[in-house]
């Protein structure tokens, strides 16, 4: 039986986006967490792989994904113009490929493009250990730029928690909550001052037996159709220690000063 392991990455950064398959020409949503084609690609890109290789074994990872701090919604509007002063073109193409003017000529174009700001994920994908240590390699001396989702979106140090032999559900359940110090001070205030010892935060991990069908599982980044096929998964609560006050698996009198936050 060929040994699996799970590789344990930290998603965050000031902006990040994961297309939800709702983009449009003037307007570019994202999803509430890393999508497993933005993270198989994050990847690829990590490995060297041009874009219109086969994916081979980046498609047959398990993936699951912890939402640590959700983050906020940022709206980003601007206008796009040709600096030539020349109409922009359209999203239509013609017979060879190439993109057709629009019908009625048009110099300047209003977009959107949607971002979560200050969001934190713990991300954990599962595969036969050879590869997932090649994968891993890759991920702390990437071969290109990684973005998190949009190549504006870099992520912050660090991006390679490390890797285990644990499988991917238990993994992500057993790590500690990546909510920075000043994110841990943010959430106890929208707590009314309270400090509770635990915190449930959501997960969506693979799970051929799921009862929810996510359509981000990729097939190929080669710009066109067929890209994308569907994935089941699993949504859970995982509960973990806040780091304010004992755990439950803390004996009385040893818990954790939160003034430490602080470095007091």
């Amino acid at each position: 039986m060929t040994s699996t392991a799970t590789l344990l990455l930290r998603l965050a950064a000031p902006l990040q986006s994961w297309g939800d398959h709702r983009a449009i020409l003037d307007t570019r949503h994202t999803a509430a967490q890393p999508s497993k084609s933005g993270v198989i690609g994050l990847l690829a890109a990590a490995l060297g792989r041009d874009r219109g290789e086969p994916l081979g074994r980046l498609a047959d990872l398990t993936m699951g994904v912890r939402v640590d701090v959700p983050g906020t919604l940022l709206r980003d509007y601007h206008t796009v113009s040709d600096y030539r002063g020349v109409p922009l073109l359209s999203a239509n193409l013609n017979a060879k490929g190439r993109q057709k003017p629009t019908s009625k000529p048009r110099y300047i174009q209003p977009t959107q493009r949607f971002y979560l700001q200050d969001a934190t994920f713990l991300v954990g994908v599962n595969g036969p250990t050879d590869f997932v240590e090649e994968v891993a390699a890759a991920a702390k001396n990437p071969a290109a730029l990684l973005g998190l989702g949009r190549r504006c979106c870099p992520p912050s140090f660090p991006l390679v928690l490390g890797l285990t032999g644990t499988p991917l559900g238990d993994a992500l359940a057993e790590h500690d909550w990546l909510a920075s110090p000043h994110a841990r001070n943010v959430w106890q205030k929208r707590n009314g001052g309270a400090s509770p010892s635990t915190i449930d935060v959501p997960a969506t991990i693979d799970d051929p037996e799921g009862d929810s069908i996510l359509s981000d599982q990729p097939l190929s980044y080669t710009f066109g159709k067929g890209r994308h096929t569907t994935r089941r998964v699993t949504h859970q609560l995982m509960t973990l220690s806040t780091g304010f006050g004992p755990s439950p698996d803390t004996p009385a009198g040893q818990g954790h000063d939160p003034l430490a936050l602080l470095g007091w």
